[in-house]
């Protein structure tokens, strides 16, 4: 189990965020590290979908890798942009909705941190920051997405790195993406205090079972899955 504290990765702290932009956290940090494991380097492809702020695609930027990035956010594409700028890393950033921006491509290394958190029943959020972390009730209104599509995205022997909590059934990501045809598998696990969005929501997540009365913390996960 990886603590909270046990993940930093060189460069990651350094991004500028424009209000209502995702800024790196703990999911950040911890698909950085799984990345970081991949052997990334020159001549890899590899595409962020819902970027953010950008930090994960210019840590990829860094490790070699030719990178493209895609956000629905005009902020956060903005954001993406600024920062590679800043950073003098050469980034494609495209606006759109997950991966439609690159449909028809392929890719090395495919990565997410996608809106995971279980969300009361009503409509999905078009605009503001709770985008960027509302997901449905279940939690999966993105991440069932990715799953189902990325797998067309990605060359043979291409990896999905996929961040998201355990609140919205891991189980179930790995389920879909074994459906999909890819051979899929949890490399990391970290357990972090909640944040002010799952607080805010605690009566309601236990109310679903999501949570018991006496948990203190949520678990993040990744999953690769890999094309064979």
């Amino acid at each position: 189990m990886t603590t909270a504290a046990a993940v930093r990765l060189p460069g990651m702290d350094h991004v500028f965020t424009l209000p209502g932009v995702y800024a790196p956290q703990y999911d950040t940090y911890l698909l950085a590290e799984a990345l970081r494991r991949e052997a990334v380097g020159p001549g890899a492809d590899v595409l962020d979908v819902g970027t953010g702020s950008g930090a994960l695609a210019l840590y990829a930027a860094r490790l070699g890798a030719r990178v493209t990035a895609t956000d629905i956010s005009w902020r956060a594409v903005l954001t993406a942009r600024l920062n590679a700028l800043l950073a003098r890393r050469r980034i494609a950033v495209h606006r759109g909705d997950l991966l439609e921006p690159v449909r028809g491509r392929s890719f090395d290394i495919v990565l997410s941190n996608p809106p995971y958190v279980p969300t009361p029943p009503g409509s999905l959020p078009r605009n503001g920051a709770a985008r960027s972390w509302d997901a449905g009730p279940d939690g999966r209104a993105f991440v069932d997405r990715i799953c189902d599509t990325a797998p067309s995205l990605l060359r043979p022997h291409g990896r999905l790195l996929l961040v998201h909590s355990a609140l919205c059934g891991t189980e179930a990501t790995l389920e879909r993406l074994s459906a999909a045809g890819l051979w899929a598998e949890v490399t990391d696990r970290m357990s972090v205090p909640f944040g002010p969005v799952v607080r805010s929501r605690l009566s309601w997540l236990r109310s679903r079972g999501l949570l018991g009365v006496d948990d203190e913390q949520e678990e993040l996960v990744v999953v690769r899955a890999e094309r064979i």
